[in-house]
């Protein structure tokens, strides 16, 4: 079914300026915006290399070829947010100097050979009323100007509070640094937020930011001034002391450095805009870590309920023994897994796993003594697997499998690194040492010796069942 809207002509209303290329940077379609904005027709442009068409040398060239192939050959998204790029005027007496952002997304195809779309704007009004808000004023000499110039000095100075005024309110931090030693000029708000100091105009970036030294910004501006190019960083890490004697806290910082040019060429000084992005970059990687812990919990529990499986089966005379024992054994570990959730995966007590695995033998049957002890998830699960299998042997053969009862206690070694427990049976039958291990005793003797690192012991007394095991407490199980 094709779809009702006319694409090009959606296309072709659009007030953004919009042009397309093939793989070969060959320009094959643009808006009216486009055109309107490069002052160049279709004909002149449509199936040139855009190269050709908006010819340019050096660093300009540079970096918009470089960011047209890294679109193309990465599939990605990437962003000029300015380049100084001169394009030819339209009764061809020679080039304007103009600045833009532009946008190139990738635009696949069914051959493997996408297209390239670029999103482009005119910012060069804008550079230039920075230019006018940030540049050093010189006074007028009255006795030399005339009234309507004096006037315009004065209304291109109120343009200049104005302006500033507008950048002191930004969202983004903004500050200018004049010189070669970096003398703060002007600082907004949102930057005297982010390092968490004030009365910071007329002292240098070192004085102002002491703990950024050996941080590698000062060698760029360094070189944005020798070269008089803008340099784009993205998600940057810098170390700030954002408090008087604070220790320096990491903050993750997009920001562009862009030169401020006087009229005879030389550069006067650094233009700083920029976003903290640490939100954004924390949110990411604590999204990414919880990816790789599911994948890695997700893998652990389906190994866990194959040997499960397995085990079970061979014990299993008939379907529905086996049936019985696997759903149980299924539902230990679901409960385990719902304390688990509970907390977010933060561990759990190891009274509420037991409680949890023993609570339907009856409580006056249960003495449990023993200090609050919080479970790392992946000890808790394991533990609850083990007390699961202990419980129904004791159902099975042991003390609750008559009107015995089970004694509990534990305690954690000196340094607090060491779980140990005693599971000990009393008033039941008699216990009797098996002549071969099932899946329960495998198990058990597997969560604590392999998956937790411990030892463990077994008693058949006379008296009944005594099993003492320990385990560590460590956080970083495979």
């Amino acid at each position: 079914m094709s779809s009702p809207i006319d694409f090009k002509a959606v296309f072709d209303r659009l007030p953004a300026p919009y042009m397309m290329m093939d793989h070969d940077l060959t320009i094959i379609e643009m808006n009216p915006a486009y055109l309107e904005v490069t002052g160049r027709t279709r004909e002149d442009i449509q199936g040139r290399p855009l190269f050709e068409a908006f010819p340019a040398q050096g660093e300009s060239r540079r970096l918009l070829e470089e960011s047209l192939l890294r679109t193309r050959d990465t599939g990605e998204t990437d962003v000029i947010a300015l380049i100084h790029y001169a394009i030819p005027r339209p009764d061809g007496s020679g080039f304007e100097d103009r600045y833009w952002s532009a946008t190139h997304t990738y635009v696949p195809a069914e051959s493997g050979r996408g297209y390239i779309l670029q999103n482009t704007q005119d910012i060069t009004e804008l550079r230039r009323l920075k230019d006018a808000a940030f540049r050093p004023e010189a006074p007028p000499t009255t006795t030399m100007l005339g009234d309507s110039v004096l006037r315009r000095v004065e209304t291109l100075q109120s343009q200049s509070v104005q302006i500033r005024r507008l950048f002191m309110r930004a969202p983004s931090f903004v500050a200018v640094l004049r010189g070669p030693n970096h003398v703060f000029d002007f600082a907004n708000e949102a930057y005297l937020r982010l390092i968490g100091r004030h009365d910071i105009v007329g002292r240098t970036l070192v004085d102002v930011l002491p703990e950024i030294e050996g941080q590698g910004f000062l060698q760029l501006l360094d070189e944005v001034q020798r070269s008089g190019e803008p340099y784009l960083g993205r998600e940057v890490s810098v170390m700030l002391a954002r408090e008087k004697d604070a220790p320096p806290e990491e903050r993750f910082l997009d920001f562009i450095y862009q030169p401020i040019v006087e009229a005879d060429g030389s550069v006067s000084g650094v233009f700083v805009e920029g976003s903290d992005m640490t939100d954004r970059v924390l949110a990411n990687q604590r999204q990414r870590l919880l990816l790789d812990e599911l994948n890695h919990r997700v893998k652990n529990t389906l190994a866990t309920v194959q040997a499960i499986a397995q085990q079970t089966l061979r014990g299993a005379s008939t379907p529905e023994i086996f049936a019985a024992a696997f759903e149980a054994r299924l539902l230990a570990l679901s409960q385990t897994h719902n304390a688990l959730t509970d907390s977010q995966w933060a561990g759990a007590g190891l009274r509420q796993i037991l409680v949890q695995e023993l609570g339907p033998y009856g409580a006056e049957r249960i003495r449990i003594d023993g200090p609050d002890v919080h479970l790392p998830a992946r000890v808790a699960l394991s533990l609850g697997m083990v007390f699961h299998e202990l419980a129904t042997n004791a159902a099975k053969y042991g003390a609750l499998s008559t009107s015995g009862r089970l004694l509990l206690d534990w305690s954690l070694s000196d340094d607090g690194e060491t779980l140990r427990f005693c599971w000990r049976e009393t008033g039941g039958p008699p216990p009797r040492k098996p002549e071969r291990k099932g899946f329960g005793s495998r198990l058990i003797e597997r969560s604590i010796t392999s998956e937790l690192r411990g030892k463990i012991q077994a008693d058949y007394a006379e008296e009944g069942l005594v099993v003492r095991f320990e385990a560590p407490l460590a956080r970083d199980f495979a």
